[in-house]
């Protein structure tokens, strides 16, 4: 059979992929295994150009800075793609598209242009479930006012689709996930749970679009919102899961970061979805890494891994008071642990 002799509405893209959405992340004690000392070389840093943000603190984008008049727009580069995460292939392209441009916006920047990403199994599946994944992410990328010109393609057994997205940033008004201080709250912009009921969607076809509807919103507002505020330290949330992004950023900071579990806000159905233990492998990983870092206190074993929770296209992570966001724990000094949950 081929994908001329697939019918679209009897696809389910997700039993196409071994994982979904941002939990098929390469594990993050893995990943910095494998680019560790891949840091640019002397010298690359400072003047009047240079890399202001790379591979050191394992920040969301890179930021280069141009040279030019005091005052010139740096660049923001990044590329993110993954398998899929839902069943319907327009609804993918949103998600993801809104998470590749989700980099830009955690790093304080806005999108100009994006490149499409796309991976294809042109034998198994209709190219026109492809055409729907690129009208999703043009619908995206049209709402952030970022230009799609193009984009590569592959033949692959998997699907798997993303955007490598460029940006601009005022190199003195970035959001970093290195220059947080001890003292500032910490504002989450969207609830947990994406990971569970995304999870939960693979296995038995149920959606839910208090899910889909989360993972396709822009972070653009929220960004915006944290840059009026002053904050100067933020992460997005994706596949690391919050407490994942959190020791990132903890560590990049030099400080210890206070979580306080009942004041994390989760979807709808949540709860429910990890009870029944549609918890991700991605999720499990998660855990396992910031575990050795962590004061847990009394936190029970479900609630670690809903804070560990595999996200697609989640929120930001900011240190800083954000309008509309709750404020979830506060960084400190740095002391024997990197994140205590209590």
């Amino acid at each position: 059979m081929t994908g001329t002799d697939v019918r679209q509405d009897s696809v389910r893209l997700t039993q196409y992929a071994h994982g979904g959405g941002c939990a098929c992340k390469i594990p993050p004690g893995e990943l910095e295994e494998i680019v560790a000392g891949l840091t640019a070389g002397a010298g690359a840093n400072g003047g009047a150009s240079g890399l202001l943000v790379g591979l050191d603190s394992g920040d969301d984008a890179a930021v280069v800075r141009l040279p030019g008049a005091p005052g010139s727009p740096a660049v923001v580069a990044t590329a993110d793609f993954f398998t899929p995460v839902v069943d319907d292939p327009y609804d993918w392209g949103r998600i993801a598209a809104a998470n590749a441009l989700s980099d830009v916006y955690a790093m304080g920047g806005t999108p100009l242009v994006a490149v499409n990403l796309l991976c294809w199994p042109r034998e198994v599946l209709p190219f026109d479930l492809a055409g729907e994944v690129l009208r999703g992410g043009l619908d995206i990328a049209t709402q952030a006012g970022c230009f799609v010109a193009g984009g590569h393609s592959v033949d692959d057994p998997e699907p798997k689709y993303g955007m490598a997205v460029t940006g601009t940033a005022d190199p003195a008004r970035l959001l970093r996930n290195d220059a947080g201080r001890p003292g500032t709250p910490l504002s989450l912009t969207k609830p947990l749970g994406l990971g569970v009921l995304n999870n939960r969607h693979k296995t038995t076809g149920e959606v839910f679009p208090q899910a889909v509807e989360t993972m396709a919103t822009l972070n653009r507002a929220a960004s915006e919102a944290a840059l009026a505020a002053g904050a100067v330290c933020a992460t997005d949330v994706t596949g690391f899961g919050l407490l994942g992004h959190l020791y990132k950023l903890a560590r990049a900071s030099h400080v210890t970061a206070v979580l306080d579990p009942s004041a994390v806000p989760l979807l709808d159905g949540a709860w429910d979805a990890a009870r029944a233990g549609h918890i991700s492998g991605g999720t499990r990983r998660n855990l396992a890494w910031v575990a050795p870092h962590t004061d847990f206190g009394g936190t029970d074993e479900l609630t670690r891994l809903l804070l560990a929770d595999a996200q697609t296209s989640g929120g930001l992570l900011v240190a800083g008071e954000v309008p509309g966001a709750p404020v979830i724990g506060e960084l400190v000094p740095a002391g024997p642990d990197a994140l205590v949950v209590r």
